[in-house]
């Protein structure tokens, strides 16, 4: 599948039949539009039939039109500014705050029927087998990172937090990755190039990469070796990392599991330091 579909498009258009042609055409001037349109409704307006935009879709490379349709409007929603967001949350969110709340439930939903069991196992295996950790997350992306950061510290010793303000510091935190060495690279709408030229470079030295993205068009994602698509939600001017928490907590869950004798060993040691030092409010005089 095509990582942006619209530059999909503009770059096959020679190649495209006289009836795709219409198809790609009517796309990319009516991008909104199209996005919001069923296969039969957009054959019409090319003047083309439902079934030869249904060819269209899989001669792209996704599974039918309802796939192409979704990364149409993801490519859309990826391009849009912080004013366009604000309009378009205007448009769907009538209802403040219980459209919100049922949108990122669905989203929820949508992460539960999709996660592929063999992918997340493949994530876990990486992440259990490698020599060292670095979690990357920049701009919003950096809130899930912080997070994966603070619990996995309780489970494995070599974990890296790969976070900085200035792209130069990013390279010099991650001047001794290498083979054996995992980088779990967060990336959401909208994709930073930090993210992605620190993924081109920790590749280079020979690190397994772990995307955890939003879906395949994601820039990040044929960079990976291993990844979990999770879809992230723009709502109004922000982020809604909802879907990509919960994933970090399945994930979580899972080496803490995998890890069980480890883990019960390394929280008996932290509740001993918390109670002698009352981290949370406790002594032993209590």
């Amino acid at each position: 599948m095509p990582k942006n579909i619209l530059l999909a498009m503009e770059r096959d258009m020679d190649s495209f039949s006289k009836g795709r042609k219409r198809i790609a055409r009517y796309i990319l001037d009516h991008a909104e539009r199209a996005a919001s349109l069923t296969a039969g409704r957009l054959g019409e307006l090319a003047q083309v039939s439902e079934s030869t935009v249904v060819r269209f879709a899989t001669e792209l490379g996704y599974s039918g039109y309802p796939e192409m349709q979704k990364a149409l409007q993801e490519t859309l929603r990826s391009r849009l500014t912080a004013p366009e967001r604000l309009r378009d949350a205007d448009t769907r969110f009538s209802d403040l705050p219980g459209g919100v709340i049922r949108r990122d439930m669905e989203t929820l939903r949508e992460a539960a029927a999709k996660t592929s069991r063999a992918d997340f196992e493949n994530v876990v295996e990486r992440i259990l087998s490698a020599r060292r950790v670095y979690i990357l997350g920049v701009r919003t992306s950096s809130f899930v990172a912080e997070y994966l950061n603070f619990y996995l510290r309780f489970l494995l010793e070599q974990v890296t937090l790969v976070q900085s303000n200035a792209a130069g510091e990013i390279f010099e935190r991650l001047f001794r990755i290498g083979p054996g060495d995992v980088m779990i690279a967060i990336s959401f709408p909208r994709y930073s190039p930090v993210t992605v030229n620190t993924v081109k470079f920790a590749r280079d030295r020979g690190a397994s990469i772990v995307a955890v993205t939003d879906n395949a068009q994601s820039p990040v994602y044929p960079l990976s070796d291993a990844s979990l698509l999770v879809p992230c939600e723009m709502i109004s001017f922000v982020d809604s990392m909802v879907a990509p928490l919960s994933m970090m907590n399945a994930l979580l869950a899972e080496l803490g599991r995998r890890l069980d004798a480890d883990a019960s060993e390394t929280f008996s040691r932290l509740e001993d330091i918390w109670n002698e030092y009352g981290v949370f409010g406790r002594t032993d005089e209590e």
